[in-house]
C-alpha cells in the first residue's frame, strides 16, 4: 500500500487540491483533512496549503493555529510526524512555534506572484532530500506576508545547524532576512516555505516546469523506505 499523505483545508485555503494533486502525481495517496476534525485518518504525512485562512485576520496564521486539527499535527510534529508547511502553511508553523521566527508583510508592501528562482540549501529533511545541496530550482512565489524574520541568534542558530532549506537568488522577493525562503526543524520532519512548489509539478500547467515535484517524491520515498 503506498504512503498517505493528508493536505489541511482551512477556511480561506485556496491551494489544497494543488496540493493534493501533488501528492497524486508524486505517486501517494491524497487524503483531504478538515481544520475542524482532530483525527488525522492515519496519514503518514501533513502539508498545510497555501492561502489566507481565516482572512489572515490578526495575523497571517494566528486563528489557524489553535483549529482542533492543528492540536493533533503539533503533537504529532514533535514525534516525528512528517510536515510540510506551504505560504500560508509556512505562517502557521511559525505561529505554533514548530517553526522559529515570524512572517511580517512584505517590504515593498505589496502583494507579489512571480516565478521564484531558490537555491536548496539543505537536501537532508523529509521533504528535499530527492534535491542536492546547492541545485538551484525554480517555482511560483505568491504572498502579501511572506518576510521572514527572527532575532540575530535564531538565524545564527539557523545558519550554523544546517536548518536554512532554501533561499532566495538573483532578488529578495520581500525582504526576508538572509534571503530566507524555508526553513526545517531540528529533526529534519517539518519544513515551511514561502514559494509554491505544488504548482510546478507538471508540465502542462503552472510554470511549464516540474522543480517542485521532489518535495512529493521525496517524502513518498522516506515514507516508503521507512515501511
Amino acid at each position: 500500500m503506498t504512503a498517505r499523505i493528508g493536505v489541511v483545508t482551512f477556511p480561506g485555503t485556496l491551494d489544497d487540491r494543488d496540493s493534493l494533486r501533488a501528492v497524486r502525481i508524486a505517486g501517494a495517496e491524497p487524503v483531504s483533512l478538515w481544520h475542524r476534525d482532530k483525527d488525522l485518518k492515519q496519514v503518514d504525512a501533513v502539508v498545510l496549503a497555501g492561502g489566507f485562512s481565516y482572512g489572515d485576520y490578526l495575523r497571517a496564521g494566528a486563528i489557524s493555529r489553535f483549529s482542533p486539527v492543528m492540536e493533533t499535527i503539533i503533537e504529532q510534529a514533535k514525534a516525528g510526524l512528517p510536515v510540510l508547511g506551504i505560504c500560508n502553511g509556512f505562517q502557521i508553523l511559525t505561529e505554533s512555534h514548530l517553526l522559529p521566527g515570524a512572517m511580517l508583510r512584505n517590504n515593498h508592501l505589496h502583494f507579489i506572484c512571480r516565478e521564484q528562482k531558490l537555491r536548496v540549501e539543505n537536501a537532508e529533511t523529509a521533504w528535499t532530500a530527492d534535491y542536492e545541496a546547492g541545485q538551484e530550482i525554480q517555482v511560483p512565489l505568491k504572498n502579501m506576508d511572506g518576510r521572514y524574520v527572527a532575532d540575530e541568534r535564531t538565524l545564527d542558530e539557523l545558519e550554523a545547524e544546517g536548518r536554512v532549506a532554501f533561499r532566495y537568488l538573483d532578488m529578495n522577493p520581500n525582504g526576508s532576512l538572509r534571503d530566507i525562503a524555508g526553513i526545517t526543524n531540528a529533526a529534519g520532519n517539518v519544513v515551511g516555505l514561502m514559494p509554491h512548489p505544488e504548482h510546478a509539478v507538471e508540465p502542462l500547467i503552472g510554470t511549464g516546469r516540474t522543480d517542485g515535484l521532489g518535495f512529493f517524491t521525496s517524502i513518498l520515498k522516506k515514507l516508503v523506505n521507512a515501511s
